[in-house]
């Protein structure tokens, strides 16, 4: 695998400050904005809002399907959309109207509605798992999984993959050292114990890895994406997912499929898609249509085996999807999501914009001879610095090039097109067009005329 980009950096660099120039003169108002926000850590909401290729993020005005623009007038082809959790568009039609209505009616009550009744069927018939409860991300949905999996196991471990992405859960935080084993992932903040302590892990891809962690017999459950998405798309190979399945029941350890960016594959996930058969399915983001919500969706047979137990307390101390969980408003908009905006047809659209997507790139790229490639799962695509794609999180790791990344990502930004901005995703909604695809492909080609 090549991690050489083919890039005159001296060239590169020229490029980028010249645009990220044209980036400051083009938005004084978030400038203004973000220089004003002496209240604030680190000057934004959340501090990952400080991933930004430029120096200061873009400030929100307004945002409808896959248009936003910003408080200098600026207006953008969003392929971003919230990093998958505007996957249905931004404020689709349906979303607003429910959340309008239930909004005049109660919002934080702690009693139950019909939404989430229909909401959980909806996803019981996608991902064909029977008992699902919410959360408001899919970070939490992740943590209660894992307790409730350790708590049936009587096991203390977690086995995830190297440069996994599961929210903030700390048994995630764990790579595949140059020793072949399991340390801490650079820049773990405030570990509580050891993420040894707490947690296994093995390459994707890799069942020889995956097995060898597994005959500890300390693994309560696999937790993984069924393709690696926030270290940029890493496909599984043929009959790898088969394996983890047969392995994972060889070992007694259960399997939970996290699908909140792997949703893209299609309406059920990858987990219908590819015919999968995971213990848990957790999800977040898109199902809400923007608004937060988390859910998990357990086997019957482990529902069963948790109700049963009188010694766990799942009615207060172990209620942790929080108070707010599963409220009125995120049940109304995931139920709208679901029943009228992220529906098989949208989906089988969005697909084949994607398909679009990736065929143009992969010309583009190969018409410029570089060592790159693109990866598609479903709804979203990326484009990567390394030829042959990448087989597992160490190598895509290493195949980053975050000073060329940046540079294409404010080369477009100034040209009116948003990816997100932790790598090279570009996600297709309902809205996105051939024609927003063709305006991506003319910027990102005009870059590369540019570099090379």
């Amino acid at each position: 695998m090549s991690t050489d980009s083919g890039i005159d950096r001296s060239r590169l660099r020229a490029l980028a400050e010249r645009e990220r120039a044209t980036f400051a003169d083009r938005h004084p108002r978030s400038r203004a904005a973000y220089a004003r926000a002496d209240h604030l850590f680190g000057r934004v909401p959340m501090t990952w809002m400080n991933k930004t290729a430029a120096g200061f993020p873009v400030y929100l005005a307004s945002a409808r399907g896959n248009r936003i623009t910003d408080v200098d007038g600026n207006e953008f082809v969003d392929f971003c959309l919230g990093d998958t959790g505007a996957m249905a568009g931004h404020s689709p039609e349906p979303v607003v109207a429910a959340v309008t209505e239930r909004v005049r009616d109660g919002l934080a009550t702690m009693m139950p509605t019909e939404d989430a009744a229909v909401a959980g069927a909806e996803l019981a018939r996608r991902f064909g798992l029977p008992a699902w409860s919410f959360a408001l991300t899919a970070t939490d949905a992740n943590r209660w999984a894992i307790r409730l999996l350790r708590a049936v196991t009587g096991r203390s471990k977690i086995l995830v993959n190297s440069y996994c992405y599961h929210g903030s859960v700390d048994e995630s935080l764990i790579v595949v050292g140059p020793d072949g084993h399991g340390r801490s992932r650079e820049g773990n903040v405030g570990a509580p114990v050891d993420v040894t302590a707490t947690s296994r892990v093995a390459e994707f891809n890799d069942l020889a890895m995956l097995e060898r962690e597994l005959a500890h017999g300390d693994v309560a459950a696999v937790l993984m994406e069924p393709a690696l998405t926030n270290i940029g798309i890493v496909l599984p190979e043929d009959g790898y997912l088969a394996g983890v399945r047969e392995l994972t029941r060889r070992y007694g350890t259960y399997l939970i499929n996290d699908e909140t960016h792997t949703f893209s594959a299609g309406p059920g996930g990858a987990t219908a898609a590819w015919n999968l058969q995971p213990d848990v399915v957790t999800i977040g983001k898109a199902i809400g249509g923007g608004v937060p919500v988390g859910a998990y969706g357990l086997s019957a047979e482990l529902a069963e085996a948790l109700t049963g137990r009188g010694d766990l307390d799942l009615v207060d101390m172990g209620g942790v999807g929080g108070t707010l969980a599963g409220n009125p408003v995120s049940m109304a908009a995931t139920r709208a999501t679901l029943q009228e905006v992220l529906t098989e047809a949208a989906f089988a659209t969005m697909i084949e914009t994607a398909s679009a997507f990736a065929d143009g790139i992969s010309k583009i790229i190969e018409g410029y001879g570089l060592p790159w490639s693109v990866s598609r799962l479903g709804a979203r695509v990326e484009y990567r610095f390394a030829n042959p794609a990448p087989r597992n999180g160490t190598e895509s790791a290493a195949s980053a090039d975050a000073e060329l990344e940046d540079f294409l990502h404010v080369y477009l930004a100034n040209r009116g097109v948003l990816l997100t901005p932790f790598h090279n995703m570009a996600l297709m909604c309902p809205q996105t067009s051939a024609a927003d695809v063709a305006r991506h492909h003319e910027i990102f080609e005009r870059a590369l005329s540019e570099l090379v």
